[in-house]
């Protein structure tokens, strides 16, 4: 304990005047677990849209996309939803017969499970059927589940009179969840009884464990319901937000966590050990609030979001991105883009950091990360057993004019006694849109990653691993035996 205390002092000796560091310890517990990354964990959300060849017949998912398929790898992806709004109530055109089979030709060739959603709204049962008959006949060994609607709690009832940028949530949303169960019930006894071994998610509704535990009572026995579903935008309607600055402080403080606990809290009890999944979400609904969604902040924000929901039992989280969401009935580029389509490549945003340095702990039981730290620290961490590796993800989340750096004294155990780092920053902070670098190298323009492991000398007294980590930044450490 002495030698420890002797090394924070020196630590705080050597930090510059402007702010003193802040010591931290974290401590790896490895008799329990808190939960697990399971494969398939990480997936992306798309519109339905992005599935149609675009007019010079081009696809964007095909079997020989080599670079979205590598950026997939690069990045970890391992579930594809197609849905939004283009697939319901904003729908102008739904995949044909051969739209499909370059969508699954690309799943296959991705690796990735496909979650794909049913039309509802002013839909037609028969079509529905179709669809999961030929996709559960051709691809069935690639299909997650369907989902039958996209939010239908916040169909519109009546003529439209909710503002563009604002129309979900408790108070704009009147669409009663009684006809949404008749419905739901009309179009699901047309597809089982062409389809018998159909799987169906539910109900895809935004931030609403009412809807949800409403939904698992009426259907979650007997009609094939494999995975519950749903989406989440913690932060809301970006229009909504006073500034840029208090959109960035919101994703990298409590109030976002607190939103997901409300919801896994409202849900968790009535899942009836059927599955669940966030299969749309991302930091703010309507293509993500410009100068927040859009810079490093995404990257501290998605990373922690999730191993968050992993700890908290999801099988998944699809985060919603593409060259276009709809916004409003029109397709937008959207801020809080993973990556967007360019001549070379792909422009590789921020958020799609989190991913990548999220994937670099691979799959397995997520052991306690106990932190001793004063209240000014804003961190948190996370531990991954897989095989005979151990992972462990510090995120300091503290970025205003007086943020203070953290020295991290990392106790995994005596076992572990080899250990190498990256650091995911941005040497302009947390509001900067581009420079994100993980292991001192950005993603490539191909999805290529070839970051640098530092490794890390262990403290012959103490015991353990020591890290200077930096205000607004993240490290990945991977630790083995010797």
């Amino acid at each position: 304990m002495r030698v420890l205390a002797a090394w924070l002092l020196s630590v705080l000796a050597a930090a510059p005047l402007r702010s003193a560091v802040v010591p931290v310890e974290v401590t790896i517990a490895s008799e329990a677990s808190t939960g697990t990354v399971p494969p398939g964990f990480a997936g992306l959300s798309y519109e339905v849209s992005a599935v149609l060849p675009t007019p010079d017949g081009r696809y964007y998912f095909r079997p020989d996309n080599a670079g979205l398929i590598g950026l997939f790898h690069s990045l970890g992806v391992e579930n594809l939803r197609i849905g939004g709004n283009t697939s319901d109530r904003n729908v102008r055109e739904l995949p044909k017969k051969e739209d499909l089979d370059q969508l699954f030709g690309f799943a296959r060739a991705a690796g990735v499970k496909v979650i794909y959603c049913l039309r509802l709204h002013d839909g037609d049962p028969a079509a529905d059927a179709a669809t999961a008959k030929y996709l559960m006949d051709q691809y069935g060994a690639l299909v997650d589940c369907f989902s039958i609607g996209q939010e239908p709690s916040a169909y519109p009832v009546g003529p439209e009179t909710r503002p563009k940028e604002n129309r979900m949530g408790a108070s704009v949303e009147k669409f009663p969840y009684s006809t949404y169960r008749d419905e739901w019930r009309r179009f699901a006894q047309v597809i089982i009884a062409a389809v018998p071994n159909v799987r169906f998610g539910g109900p895809s509704v935004h931030k609403n464990a009412e809807w949800t535990n409403q939904f698992m009572a009426d259907f979650g026995t007997g009609w094939h319901v494999a995975l519950v579903t749903a989406h989440l935008y913690p932060g809301g309607a970006a229009a909504t937000v006073p500034t840029d600055e208090i959109a960035r402080d919101w994703m990298l403080s409590s109030h976002f966590t607190e939103v997901c606990e409300r919801l896994y809290r409202g849900m968790a009890p009535h899942l009836g050990g059927v599955p669940y999944r966030l299969e749309e979400t991302n930091s703010y609904y309507n293509g993500g609030r410009h100068g927040a969604s859009d810079t490093f902040t995404a990257a501290l924000w998605g990373l922690d979001y999730l191993y968050w929901w992993a700890e908290h039992g999801a099988a998944g989280i699809n985060f919603h991105t593409g060259d276009g969401v709809s916004v409003g009935n029109q397709l937008h580029v959207p801020a809080y883009g993973v990556f967007t389509t360019r001549p070379d490549g792909y422009e590789i945003r921020p958020l799609a950091y989190a991913l990548k340095a999220f994937s670099l702990a691979g799959h397995g039981p997520l052991l306690p990360a106990v932190v001793q730290a004063p209240p000014e620290a804003n961190l948190s961490a996370y531990a991954v057993r897989s095989n005979d590796r151990l992972t462990v993800t510090v995120i300091n989340r503290t970025h205003d004019k007086d943020a203070r750096d953290l020295a991290v004294a990392l106790k995994p155990g005596s076992e572990w006694t080899a250990a190498e780092a990256v650091f995911l920053r941005d040497a302009d902070g947390v509001a900067a849109v581009s420079g994100v670098t993980l292991g001192e190298v950005p993603i490539d323009v191909h999805g290529g990653w070839a970051g640098h492991w530092q490794n890390l000398a262990p403290n012959s007294d103490a015991g353990g691993f020591s890290i200077s980590l930096p205000a607004a930044s993240a490290v990945v450490i991977r630790l083995r035996k010797r």
